[in-house]
């Protein structure tokens, strides 16, 4: 089974979901620049510029509702979180990732997305399908750094880096992809730590303003419930037991990171939590079907096929769109709450 998900993994988690939002946050001069490092659900592209296989989001349908209906690395049918945060707040209109060699000045000084599908905390997790493990997105940022000092000077540089938000979504894959989440009674310590060390070390770049998203409810991932889930293909609760220890000791260690640096704003995101009530109550977003993803042979995915030949026409009424992910409607609720609950923490 392990090496049936790392077959089908070449894909990452997904995201929750709840309210609305009917105009961008009007944020000019407040937060000038969005920065995202994590997995699948925030990858707008960077896993293009490099050799891996992880690349799924490259295949036909993805992208359907996308500018132009264009494959262009997103997990998902149309824009991920990366570029609704942007969106919301009224900054730009996607988020680009750092690695296009296209980039323009213009394009650096108000944000890049670090994200690579398949990563997680733990290296180790990437180096599974040779992605850019946390570390690694790190080195990139150090090196956004001086290209920003390059065009902008110092003193606006670090102005920018300390009011800019910063936004984490990880830890997915060290769980559901990673032998030892299973093999070593103590992962969810060494999860931590890994998360522990890369906040203290994104503060002494110059971060403030982090929004760090738990990890999702795994378990409830179509590939899970369809492999694991039993003949009601049910949520798969040992994973979303481990999920939620996780997000139990991140929680309390984002606490800790706060009153060690008073001058930052870390928010803990709960993510577990919103797509658990977007399972059990998917009428009540709008949603019919969530066993399945829209993207899927047949419309089902018992055959755990990564790819997409023919995408649903009624991809509204699906949940998630393929394997792990949700579609562009559901990281819009999900980016929509996130800022409802927690835009007035990171700019007081």
């Amino acid at each position: 089974m392990k090496l049936l998900l790392l077959f089908s993994y070449v894909f990452l988690l997904l995201s929750p979901i709840v309210i609305a939002i009917a105009q961008p946050y009007n944020v000019s001069g407040i937060i000038p620049a969005v920065f995202v490092f994590g997995d699948s659900v925030v990858d707008t592209g960077n896993n293009n510029w490099f050799p891996t296989v992880a690349r799924v989001g490259n295949m036909p349908q993805y992208g359907k509702n996308f500018q132009g209906g264009k494959a262009t690395g997103r997990l998902s049918d149309g824009k991920l979180p990366s570029d609704l945060f942007v969106e919301l707040l009224g900054i730009k209109e996607l988020l680009p990732p750092y690695l296009d060699p296209t980039l323009e000045a213009k394009d650096l000084i108000t944000g890049v997305n670090f994200a690579s599908t398949a990563s997680g905390y733990d290296p180790q997790t990437s180096a599974l399908l040779s992605v850019l493990s946390i570390p690694k997105q790190l080195e990139l940022f150090k090196e956004y750094i001086g290209k920003l000092k390059g065009i902008v000077g110092e003193a606006k540089a670090l102005e920018i880096v300390s009011n800019s938000l910063y936004i984490v979504l990880t830890g997915n894959n060290d769980i559901q992809l990673n032998p030892a989440s299973s093999l070593n009674p103590s992962y969810m310590d060494i999860m931590l730590n890994f998360a522990s060390t890369f906040l203290q070390e994104m503060y002494n770049l110059g971060a403030r303003r982090i929004g760090v998203f738990g990890v999702t409810a795994l378990g409830c991932a179509p590939l899970h419930r369809n492999t694991n889930g039993g003949i009601q293909r049910n949520c798969v609760d040992s994973l979303n037991n481990k999920a939620y220890s996780f997000n139990t000791k991140l929680s309390i260690e984002i606490n800790s990171l706060n009153n060690k640096f008073p001058d930052a704003k870390m928010v803990y995101i709960d993510f577990y939590n919103f797509l658990l009530d977007l399972n059990n109550h998917p009428t009540k977003y709008g949603y019919k079907i969530v066993k399945n993803g829209c993207c899927a042979v047949g419309g089902r995915i018992d055959l755990i096929i990564p790819i997409c030949p023919i995408a649903c026409p009624n991809d509204y009424d699906y949940v998630f769109w393929d394997l792990f992910h949700l579609t562009e409607k559901g990281y819009r609720l999900l980016v929509n709450q996130v800022l409802q609950q927690h835009f007035q923490t990171f700019i007081s």
